[in-house]
């Protein structure tokens, strides 16, 4: 190999593991839990599960980084492009999309299921509240289960481990409890993931939730829904044994949601005063706990 190209081969290496190290990096600043949960699963299928979840917590930063719906749109749309390989020539210099493309092309991840996130995450973008409980439900499908779906499939080394099912009920389990303890995050940038015929049951106003006044009645709302999730989570461990041995470890997560919907639902909990999230030390013994059941 001539000099160049022995430079070249260098250069290029060195890029590919500076990617790779940003994706590590993002994912352990925004959002820990997903990055010690990877820390269960194989060394060789790590790289694309922290590209997988990167790319979700770029998507998820959308609606921090814009003060208008309008360039978040923008930004939503770039994702669009990239997958659809309309945007192709502006990726060399963005180490997620990099990353990412490289995990699809890799393990033959479906686009569709990736684009449809990125359209669902439109919805974040507006203060307008989900109507029901249902379509919370339906929200968290297409984000939080769709990524339980794509880290089964990077696992099964691009095979389809079967486990849709399970994927369904553990992202809406692992949503809403997400989505409680970012209550007080939401609230500040004027948003509510409180379905409104849920907060018109417990007679909760949606300025209450805004300006963090919390009532009784709030937290009996805040119970009904982790109820919600506590139902999925409960089917998603029913179904969790039939599940290879190899896509096992994309459910790890699951460790996390009962302490964490235990934590917001004690008595007194203020989800805009209160530390809603596990000390990390709580964290990685839940999920190593968690991940013994799976062997």
């Amino acid at each position: 190999m001539s000099t160049d190209r022995q430079a070249g081969s260098l250069a290029n290496s060195n890029v590919s593991m500076s990617n790779q190290a940003y994706c590590a990096s993002l994912l352990r600043e925004h959002d820990r839990n997903r990055w010690l949960a990877n820390l269960f699963a194989p060394a060789e299928h790590r790289r694309a599960l922290n590209a997988l979840y990167a790319f979700n917590t770029e998507v998820e930063r959308v609606r921090d980084m814009v003060s208008e719906p309008l360039p978040g749109e923008v930004r939503l749309q770039w994702w669009r492009d990239l997958l659809e390989g309309q945007a192709r020539g502006q990726v060399s210099g963005h180490p997620v999309a990099s990353e990412l493309l490289a995990a699809i092309e890799r393990y033959h991840l479906p686009v569709s299921a990736l684009t449809t996130l990125v359209d669902a995450h439109t919805h974040d973008l507006y203060d307008d509240m989900l109507q029901s409980v249902t379509d919370l439900e339906g929200y968290c499908g297409e984000t939080y289960s769709s990524l339980f779906r794509l880290a089964s499939l990077i696992l099964a080394d691009g095979g389809d481990p079967g486990s849709a099912d399970l994927a369904g009920h553990a992202g809406v389990a692992y949503g809403i409890a997400c989505l409680m303890k970012q209550a007080a995050r939401h609230a500040a940038r004027g948003q509510i993931f409180v379905p409104a015929d849920l907060a018109r049951k417990h007679d909760t106003a949606r300025e209450d939730l805004l300006n963090g006044r919390v009532t009784g009645e709030m937290h009996a709302m805040f119970a009904e829904l982790a109820g919600v999730a506590l139902h999925h989570l409960d089917t998603a461990e029913q179904l969790l044994p039939a599940v290879p041995n190899a896509a096992a470890p994309a459910y790890v997560g699951l460790a996390l949601v009962r302490p964490l919907l235990e934590r917001m639902t004690r008595s007194g909990f203020d989800w805009f005063r209160h530390e809603a999230e596990l000390p990390q030390w709580r964290s990685q013994w839940h999920l190593w706990r968690f991940s013994r059941r799976l062997r």
